[in-house]
């Protein structure tokens, strides 16, 4: 039996709300899954803050489909499978990129508008893909779906929309085997819910605040990830953190993104003499993978002893045209790209691993399905495609709702069961209590980034799994439950990326270890996968 360290904060006296499905995060993958669910029954959407605060919103770069003549899902396919290092599920894949043109219709169906060139969609190329096959609304692709899809959202009776609910743990049966929906709270009623619902649908997003450099918002806090694995779902391959080359330098956490098709449309990098470098490492030069841009910038860097690299946009035509919102929010901190270079150094953005599922959003526990970045579905391998993250999303949330309509109509949730299945007099959790979350979030933060970031090797990661233990070990509860459910998610997640790292004794996509600083495809072809039992 799985018992949640939270469970103590379950009794009779909790108000419990039910739906059909319950789906957990507001982003692309949420929203469309929502939009799509309504169709077969009441549907409740769960925001951990605002509706606004997602990764989806911030995404600028664009969506990735086989949109075009000149374009095929083969290619697609290929593109995909040569990026992701050996390691994707080719299944996935060509379910990915056979339904990603479908599913993109779909969205300009429901409003997203896309940037349009003599009468037809305007495509642009980013890194590693082999044909331009990316859509985007001007560099600010993400918000312009987000925004469309709220407003379908919100146009449903059958969809309601809840802002400030804090995923605190899923409910299963006391064997594990089926989920019934999840203890939350409510963070302005300061007061926990049960949301009771025949479906469960994990949308939370990534974990890129783990990291004291991120693109990602302060909500990205791996807090589906580290409930499913509380109920015993499976997390695969979290050792592939993706980090994002070209990010404005600044010594904020959450940094600003300066897109990939900035390198797409031409944009040059720059080391602090003045050179250019990425010849030196990749055939395609800013066009390489993300991966070894990345690695190439902080070498650069490190050789110069400095912080960062520069960015030349001023050789795009129409730049400010194309990057309206880059250029408005680099104005604001005194760089015209037009005639300045930018400074950039690469941060922590997306999460290739997550929760596993087959390519139906399964996670093996009956009524429990998981979507877009908290998910595993196999699609990215050890290094995502660029733009392939939103397509994600929408392509495997339409595949959740074709399962689960197999199962709704044979399952009922009986509300008794959630409160029968747990004893609360069962947890014990010893703790000496030393460390408030206000204090350890950053000292995590910092231990991640220099020790589990872009570069690792065996030292340094023997020594964050040390630190990180004695953090979680360590961790007071205090007043705010907010904060002590956040960092607990966090550091269960960090514990798991760091036994993966130290287990995968090579170099692959965004994995790479100093001191295995090469691709093993004899040993290493194979994925990891972490189960609490």
């Amino acid at each position: 039996m799985i018992i949640s360290r939270y469970i103590g904060e379950l009794n009779r006296e909790t108000s419990v709300l039910s739906s059909d499905f319950l789906i957990i995060g507001g982003g692309i993958a949420g929203l469309f899954t929502a939009l799509k669910a309504s169709a077969y029954g009441k549907v409740v959407v769960l925001a951990k803050k605002t509706i606004k605060d997602c990764n989806t919103g911030l995404a600028q770069g664009g969506i990735a489909a086989a949109v075009h003549e000149e374009d095929s899902p083969f290619l697609h396919l290929e593109d995909t499978l040569e990026a992701g290092a050996g390691l994707c599920d080719i299944e996935a894949v060509d379910v990915l990129v056979r339904e990603g043109p479908d599913r993109v219709r779909e969205l300009i169906k429901a409003g997203a508008q896309f940037d349009m060139k003599d009468g037809s969609i305007s495509l642009t190329r980013e890194g590693a893909h082999s044909r331009p096959r990316i859509l985007h609304a001007a560099d600010a692709t993400g918000e312009a779906i987000r925004s469309a899809l709220v407003q379908r959202c919100e146009e449903k009776p059958d969809i309601t929309i809840t802002e400030n609910q804090f995923l605190v743990d899923l409910l299963t049966s006391y064997n594990g085997n089926e989920c019934y929906g999840a203890l939350v709270y409510d963070t302005n009623a300061r007061s926990h819910l049960v949301y009771a619902a025949r479906a469960t649908i994990i949308a939370t997003g990534g974990v890129g605040q783990l990291y004291k450099a991120t693109t990602n918002p302060d909500v990205a806090t791996g807090d589906g990830m580290a409930a499913c694995y509380r109920a015993g779902c499976p997390l695969t391959d979290l050792e592939f953190i993706q980090f994002h080359p070209t990010v404005l330098y600044s010594h904020d956490t959450q940094r600003f993104l300066i897109s990939e098709a900035v390198r797409g449309e031409g944009g040059l990098l720059y080391n602090q003499r003045g050179e250019r470098f990425m010849h030196k490492y990749h055939s395609l030069e800013e066009l390489a993978p993300r991966d070894v841009v990345s690695r190439a910038i902080l070498n650069e860097i490190t050789m110069a002893g400095g912080e960062y690299v520069f960015l030349d946009m001023s050789v795009i035509k129409d730049a400010t045209t194309r990057f309206p919102n880059i250029y408005r929010t680099l104005l604001t901190r005194g760089i015209d790209f037009t005639k300045d270079l930018v400074p950039v150094s690469p941060a922590a953005h997306f999460t290739m691993g997550g929760i596993g599922t087959n390519t139906y959003g399964e996670t093996g526990i009956y009524g429990l399905y998981a979507c877009g970045e908290a998910a595993c579905t196999g699609v990215h391998g050890a290094n995502r495609l660029a733009s392939n993250s939103l397509l994600e999303g929408i392509v495997f949330g339409q595949r959740i709702v074709d399962k689960v309509e197999e199962m709704l109509y044979r399952r009922t949730i009986k509300v008794d069961e959630i409160f029968r299945q747990f004893d609360p007099e069962g947890v014990c959790i010893l703790r000496r209590e030393r460390i408030t979350p206000q204090e350890c979030k950053p000292k995590l933060q910092e231990i991640m980034w220099d020790k589990v970031g872009i570069i690792r090797n065996e030292n340094s990661l023997k020594e964050a799994n040390q630190e990180v233990e004695y953090l979680y070990n360590n961790l007071a509860r205090g007043d705010d439950l907010l904060a002590y459910y956040e960092i607990n998610n966090m550091l269960t997640v960090a514990r798991i990326i760091i036994q993966a790292a130290l287990w995968r004794k090579e170099s692959r996509g965004g994995h790479f270890r100093s001191d295995y600083p090469y691709r093993d495809d004899l040993r290493w072809l194979k994925h990891t996968s972490f189960v609490n039992c």
